[in-house]
């Protein structure tokens, strides 16, 4: 009798045990970027604010794996699923198209997934969710907040873009169609009186690509006022904090002429950025650049945060606890300004 009641005991404790093991034994491993500097760096360093989280609270386990390049990305992802994958979740940044692949693995592997912010859309239907930022709303944001402050319709504009990829082209649409009447803006369209037409549209000019690089656009912004008549120019859509900062550090410089410098700023410019780069935040805030601040129409830095990380990891923890998840997961822009810049995380 002693012998069955001590072998019921080991079998309950054996139960137990595994009943512990499956609720609360899944490791969440987050793949990112090398935590360095920018915005690509920035997403580790939320990403492991979320993970002391998740770890704190117990149910999951999770751990951050950073990455200098896709193949070094690929390599760490075949080591994961080399080893003991049946406890095994990721919360993946992709960080270029070649990690397609490696991704498939992990499909292969039946290891369930979270994508974030580069979006392959070739397994994108394999994901618990894609979690990204709103590219198109980007341009809708900033247009919307021009046209707040008066822009009006065929007004001159100026469009600082990052790069060649589907991220400019989106930033780009976005703008345009919202001015045009094609999208809204927290729940609103253009006033039809606002609307531009196909002419107006043509005194919008485009940088080209300025490769997300302040340094490039301080050079740029300084050769463009280069002809005084451009500083009658006075909305300026940068599509990222960093291309704002380049145009406010030409402005703080030496290389623009003084008269020219007096009558742009005369004209009291606006400036849209986007990403939440707390040095452009800074100056949103009055702490710094503030004689150049307080000379501007209006400074306004559209949400694209890294911080979004943490929502994919959300996402994957809802995933394991039962929760429908939406596969298809896009962070709406909101604009941050003077008015409500300390409710916003920077980096």
């Amino acid at each position: 009798m002693k012998k069955f009641i001590l072998g019921l005991m080991v079998f309950v404790m054996v139960l137990c045990s595994g009943a512990v093991v499956s609720a609360a034994g899944k490791h969440i491993v987050v793949l990112t970027s090398t935590e360095d500097h920018g915005w690509t760096g920035s997403v580790a360093t939320f990403a492991k604010q979320k993970i002391e989280e998740v770890n704190k609270a117990g149910d999951y386990t999770a751990e951050l794996i950073t990455a200098s390049s896709a193949s070094d990305q690929i390599m760490k992802i075949e080591d994961l699923l080399a080893g003991k994958t049946d406890n095994l979740a990721i919360v993946i940044q992709p960080l270029d198209d070649t990690v397609q692949s490696a991704i498939q693995q992990i499909v292969d592997a039946k290891v369930p997934y979270v994508a974030f912010d580069r979006i392959i859309d070739a397994v994108a239907d394999t994901a618990v969710s894609n979690v990204k930022g709103d590219n198109e709303g980007i341009g809708v944001a900033a247009a919307a907040y021009f046209v707040s402050l008066g822009m009006k319709p065929g007004d001159a504009v100026y469009v600082y873009e990052g790069d060649t990829s589907s991220v400019t082209t989106l930033r780009d649409k976005g703008f345009v169609d919202y001015i045009t009447g094609e999208a809204e803006f927290e729940g609103k369209k253009i006033a039809d009186n606002l609307k531009w037409s196909t002419n107006d549209i043509k005194n919008i000019t485009y940088s080209g690509a300025m490769n997300w690089s302040r340094s490039d656009t301080k050079t740029s912004f300084e050769s463009l006022m280069g002809d005084s008549s451009n500083a009658k120019i006075k909305w300026f859509y940068a599509e990222d904090d960093e291309l704002a900062m380049g145009m406010l550090e030409a402005l703080n410089g030496g290389g623009i002429d003084d008269s020219t410098k007096a009558a742009f700023l005369g004209n009291k410019p606006v400036i849209t950025g986007c990403g939440g780069l707390e040095e452009y935040y800074a100056v949103i805030r009055g702490e710094s650049y503030q004689d150049l601040a307080k000379q501007c129409g209006g400074l306004c830095s559209v949400t694209y945060s890294p911080a979004m990380i943490q929502t994919a990891i959300q996402d994957m923890i809802d995933y394991l606890n039962g929760k429908t998840v939406n596969q298809d997961h896009v962070i709406a822009c909101e604009n941050v300004t003077a008015e409500n810049v300390k409710n916003y995380p920077s980096f």
